[in-house]
């Protein structure tokens, strides 16, 4: 799909009500390869690589705050046709899935709707760690920092992928590869280094967005031992949500749709489905 000259590269599967997947930070659409099929004989499921990540273009000087964003995402389902649809989102990814629902809550997003919200393990207001870690990559030093280890990320990545789970057992075969696959595309350091330069503003935005969300029946989904996003900033999420779900994994970490991949689909066909 074409962004003002840039292409979005997108999957496609299944057919019946429209579900969009957003995958995290370092993530595309091959993080969904064990939910979309899954999920094809009940949705008609579509798992873009945002713009600067995966297989995507990685376009210069572009707006990657939450914000920004979240309006490329309902400006990709408008370019579909969709109107009215189902949102998960994962880590950052459930950021950018908050803000498209305040966006379409608070009518700033005429003519779209979110039935129902599905979050995994996502960036909140409420899980201390990113709120420390970012504001530090946005400094000069901390960016310096940054760029050395994109720089050698082909060597770190493996480190930085496995601590994402909590078993290494159960990390699936060749995930490796598949995460490294788009490394090799120029801009990672520009991308990554975008999104936390707007973390913490980003942060203090979302929790200002959240009394929007209080109708949108929504499911939460977090591995109890999430190195990434802390478990115990669920029960404060959950809060701000009047008709919410909550499933936690046990011995799971951030990824628990690789981790614990049938698990996962069957809690997630189940909320969908009712």
């Amino acid at each position: 799909m074409d962004f003002d000259g840039a292409s979005m590269r997108y999957l496609r599967a299944g057919s019946g009500p429209p579900l969009i997947l957003l995958h995290g930070l370092l993530g595309y659409s091959f993080s969904w390869r064990f939910t979309i099929p899954a999920l094809a004989p009940y949705a008609a499921v579509y798992a873009p690589d945002l713009l600067g990540a995966g297989f995507s273009d990685r376009p210069r000087n572009i707006d990657h705050s939450m914000r920004g964003t979240a309006l490329r995402v309902l400006k990709f389902a408008e370019n579909l046709g969709i109107s009215s649809f189902d949102l998960l989102g994962t880590s950052r990814g459930g950021a950018v899935a908050m803000s498209i629902a305040a966006e379409c809550a608070g009518g700033d997003a005429v003519g779209q709707r979110i039935r129902r919200l599905v979050l995994v393990c996502p960036v909140n207001p409420y899980s201390a760690h990113g709120q420390r870690l970012a504001p530090f990559f946005a400094t000069r030093f901390g960016a310096a920092g940054f760029r050395f280890a994109v720089g050698h990320f082909p060597l770190l990545f493996p480190f930085f992928h496995g601590r994402l789970y909590a078993d290494r057992t159960k990390i699936p075969p060749r995930s490796l590869e598949g995460y490294k696959a788009p490394l090799a595309m120029p801009g990672l350091f520009e991308h990554g280094l975008s999104i936390v330069q707007t973390w913490s503003a980003d942060l203090l935005e979302l929790q200002a967005l959240l009394p929007k969300l209080r109708e949108i029946p929504t499911l939460l989904m977090w591995g109890s031992k999430d190195p990434a996003v802390f478990a115990s900033s669920m029960e404060p999420l959950a809060r701000h949500f009047d008709h919410v779900e909550k499933i936690v994994f046990p011995g799971v970490g951030h990824l628990p749709y690789e981790e614990c991949a049938e698990e996962f689909n069957q809690a997630l066909i189940r909320f969908l489905v009712k």
